[in-house]
């Protein structure tokens, strides 16, 4: 049953904004990792292992992200997705707003890279449970023909809140002094996150329940204990959810992460470089991803993800060499079409996920499987990116990495069915198509 296109596109509004203000909350820290905190949390470190310190305590988000995945998918299939997605709001927004209050090392010593960590490790609880409720339900409102379109729209709170996050970082730390901007300017996007948060709950306690939660809430037949049903009756989305994930992230946080750190450490050309190409990049992705969302439609997840794949794979080799000129304009080509390759990959991303994954389940299960994979994909990234750059003193290791990653995510589109005909209404066994797909993308 799907919902009116009124309350559809009011569900998808809700799910854009929410999303977009805790990917606001979420880069605001990636960002500030690479500009800030190494200077202000690790100042008794050299250079390179401040950084890497900083870049440490960021990936403290991803292994909170799974724990989160895990606690708000169990009450997203229990109590329902709309609850769970007010909740994961709010635990967001504070805690972006008392890491734009907490004190320095100068002021309380090494209290405050701990309680900084601490933070950050909230802040991937609360992104963790986010994905999934917005994801399912976009997805589970609306035309089923749409579902890949639909589904999308959550996917560009990511650009939306980089834009955002990297934007105000941008325009505060060219507008005052360094010393002004490591003193208090970086926390003003931060305390900003207190206030923009009320904006997100107003419009998300406007929306209803997902349609297809409460037909099977109607018939008694929500999970009991979902993670564990997951686990037993879906491995193979589980295991296609997590592979299919996993160069994906490498591949985002190499483009926009890394690319910060490496622009102006090893190139030494001004962070503005780094930020205003991949700012152009995620631009674009708010229209990028919703045509790769309508593609997957038309032609199936798998084709459109696959080539975004290989594009990413073929263009990481050209991306660093065009860094190398420490031209902006050849700069802004590199982070341009790396993220015209992530768009391709991230736009059917959410539906293929959440469609490998029966409605009682589908919290939990597309939620484990996605946030796992960040532990091992996005969060270390930047990290080995980091160490093999200084160990190989060459960025083709890290093309390789990047490439190794994504041949990980082809295994995973592989191994898994065609989602884009699945009937989601099919509570019985494994999301699998009406039809055997014909090759390995069919």
């Amino acid at each position: 049953m799907a919902g009116s296109t009124q309350q559809t596109r009011r569900v998808i509004l809700a799910s854009l904004i929410g999303t977009s203000l805790e990917w606001y909350d979420f880069f605001l820290y990636t960002t500030a990792a690479t500009l800030v905190f190494p200077k202000l949390f690790f100042p008794d470190l050299d250079p390179f292992n401040a950084v890497l310190a900083s870049l440490t305590t960021n990936a403290v988000a991803f292994v909170a992200r799974p724990l989160g995945g895990i606690v708000f998918g169990h009450f997203g299939d229990r109590v329902g997705r709309k609850t769970v997605l007010v909740v994961t709001l709010l635990v967001m927004g504070i805690s972006t707003f008392l890491i734009g209050v907490l004190p320095g090392y100068a002021a309380v010593g090494v209290l405050a890279p701990v309680l900084l960590a601490l933070l950050r490790f909230v802040q991937g609880l609360g992104l963790g449970g986010e994905w999934g409720g917005a994801v399912i339900m976009s997805l589970e409102h609306g035309d089923g023909r749409r579902r890949g379109f639909n589904a999308s729209w959550p996917q560009v709170g990511v650009p939306a809140g980089y834009v955002l996050a990297t934007g105000l970082l941008t325009i505060l730390s060219f507008s005052m002094s360094d010393a002004a901007f490591l003193s208090w300017g970086w926390r003003v996007p931060f305390l900003l996150s207190g206030a923009l948060v009320f904006v997100g709950l107003w419009v998300r306690l406007k929306i209803t329940e997902s349609p297809l939660f409460a037909e099977v809430e109607q018939r008694g037949a929500k999970a009991k204990m979902p993670l564990i049903e997951v686990l037993r009756t879906h491995p193979r989305a589980l295991l296609s959810a997590f592979t299919a994930r996993i160069g994906v992230d490498v591949a985002f946080y190499t483009f926009t992460a890394y690319i910060i750190v490496y622009i102006t450490g090893e190139l030494a050309l001004p962070r503005s470089y780094a930020l205003n190409a991949v700012l152009i990049g995620s631009a674009l992705q708010l229209a990028l991803i919703p045509l790769a969302g309508a593609l997957s439609d038309r032609y199936g997840r798998r084709p459109v993800y696959f080539a975004g794949v290989v594009g990413a794979a073929v263009w990481v080799f050209a991306f660093f060499p065009l860094l190398d000129t420490k031209s902006f304009p050849l700069i802004a080509l590199a982070a341009v079409v790396a993220l015209v390759t992530h768009a391709a990959m991230y736009g059917p991303q959410a539906a293929f996920i959440a469609e490998l994954f029966s409605t009682r389940l589908r919290y939990s299960g597309a939620s484990m499987g996605y946030q796992v994979a960040g532990i091992v994909g996005g969060a270390v990234a930047p990290i080995i990116a980091l160490q093999l750059f200084e160990i190989y003193q060459s960025t083709v290791a890290v093309s390789i990495y990047v490439v190794i990653a994504l041949a990980v995510t082809a295994v995973g589109l592989a191994i898994a069915p065609e989602t884009r005909d699945v009937d989601l209404a099919d509570d019985e066994t494994d999301a699998s198509p009406k039809k055997p797909a014909v090759g390995p993308f069919a």
